[in-house]
């Protein structure tokens, strides 16, 4: 492995080469099964027609897995050393994503005490983590501890809030409303501290860590589509229409896997830092979009199932399967729209092709709802993000300069 210079004094945001390093690839994968366990309780509530609720505590869920992920991504990006303590430290974030991952189940239920244990443990464990790179940086060390401190006193309110729920004396709109203070402490504990003097964070290693973070939601959308033609397999058997659900569930990934690369962020972010509020945080909205998809899928492999639905269900229609694939891909859609306008500044925004692509994907919960059979309303999903694509492809090569940052 090369040397790198003493990270704790902030890493040189020109370092040619800056990639992800194995531990934070590993760290990534604990967030696998927090993604998942979020995803599949999104599932159940739609299956079970409790959609305003399941969407509500997937947010919940979801907002917190994306926090803690997000807030050691670009702590690492500006100080890991790659040292023992670091390594450490960052393993005790890892065994909090997995207490988190197991008490998203109550999130649904409104059970909120081993979730918000797992959530504590990982933010003070980057508490720690701050706190070393204020002894290490003299520069910055006035940002690095108002980062400690607005994580120590935004922690110390989710456990008083997880002992009030828990005592049944949070419910309702008071529950809602203290958990809207607790996020916004939260997503302002940045801003204040970044107000201090910025960290060094690397603008193509955070590019690459998002990237990577879309690729671990879209492992949601090809355990969505695999069930799909599994459910199918075992209901109907080998059939046209299962060749065509496994390669529309495929296209369908494929296609949004495709499209969100085409967003140049690297660097729109290197030559303009002060988009990274932005664009780091607006992709809270693209990130749930993807993992719901992946969660709509599921709801096709019901659909498909019929009678053999899971219990307890209240029957799963072809409309509203594909209706919940199709609302979480226009999400996304937008979401991605809006990240590339935000960062590229491009002057040609794409609002009359977005507008077009969300039309495209309209077609398919029209068309189900017509009569047209699910495998080939799931198949009419991929069209508008291969019209973007297409266009985006034949321009690049004709227009090498179409998404380059102004």
């Amino acid at each position: 492995m090369i040397a790198s210079p003493p990270a704790r004094r902030g890493r040189d945001i020109h370092e040619q080469h800056r990639v992800s390093t194995p531990l934070e690839l590993l760290f990534d994968l604990t967030f696998v099964v927090a993604v998942a366990q979020a995803a599949a309780q999104l599932h159940h509530g739609i299956v079970e027609r409790h959609e305003a609720q399941a969407l509500a505590g997937y947010l919940v869920a979801f907002g917190a897995i994306w926090w803690a992920w997000m807030n050691y991504s670009w702590f690492a990006s500006a100080y890991d050393d790659d040292s023992a303590l670091f390594r450490v430290l960052t393993m005790v974030q890892m065994g909090g994503v997995l207490v988190l991952a197991t008490g998203v189940h109550g999130l649904f239920e409104g059970h909120f005490l081993a979730a918000v244990t797992g959530y504590v443990v990982m933010r003070l464990a980057l508490c720690a983590q701050w706190l070393l790179a204020a002894r290490g940086d003299p520069v910055r060390r006035r940002t690095c501890l108002r980062y400690a401190g607005g994580i120590v006193l935004v922690q110390s309110g989710w456990v008083a809030f997880a002992a009030l729920a828990e005592g049944g004396l949070l419910a309702g709109w008071p529950l809602w409303a203290a958990l809207a203070m607790l996020w916004a402490g939260e997503l302002s504990v940045p801003v204040w501290a970044e107000s201090a003097g910025t960290t060094p964070w690397h603008a193509h290693h955070i590019a690459e860590r998002y990237s990577l973070m879309v690729i671990i939601v879209l492992g949601e959308c090809v355990l969505g589509a695999t069930n799909t033609v599994a459910g199918m397999w075992q209901s109907q058997g080998w059939s046209l229409d299962l060749a065509l659900l496994g390669f529309a569930g495929t296209l369908l990934v494929f296609c949004l896997w495709w499209m969100y690369f085409l967003l140049p962020s690297g660097e729109a972010l290197h030559h303009h830092r002060e988009r990274a509020w932005g664009w780091g945080y607006g992709h809270f909205v693209l990130f749930a979009a993807v993992a719901a998809i992946g969660s709509g899928l599921e709801v096709v492999a019901d659909a498909i199932k019929g009678p053999r639905a899971p219990a307890g269900s209240h029957g799963v229609s072809p409309l509203l399967a594909i209706g919940a694939v199709a609302a979480a891909e226009a999400v996304f859609v937008v979401s991605l729209w809006a990240l590339h306008r935000y960062a590229s500044r491009a002057r040609d925004r794409q609002l009359a092709l977005t507008l077009a692509c969300l039309a495209l994907v309209a077609l398919g919960p029209i068309a189900v709802s017509r009569g047209l059979p699910l495998p080939w309303g799931l198949l009419l999903l991929s069209a508008g993000p291969a019209l973007a694509i297409a266009y985006n492809e034949h321009g690049r090569r004709h227009c090498a300069d179409r998404f380059t940052s102004q």
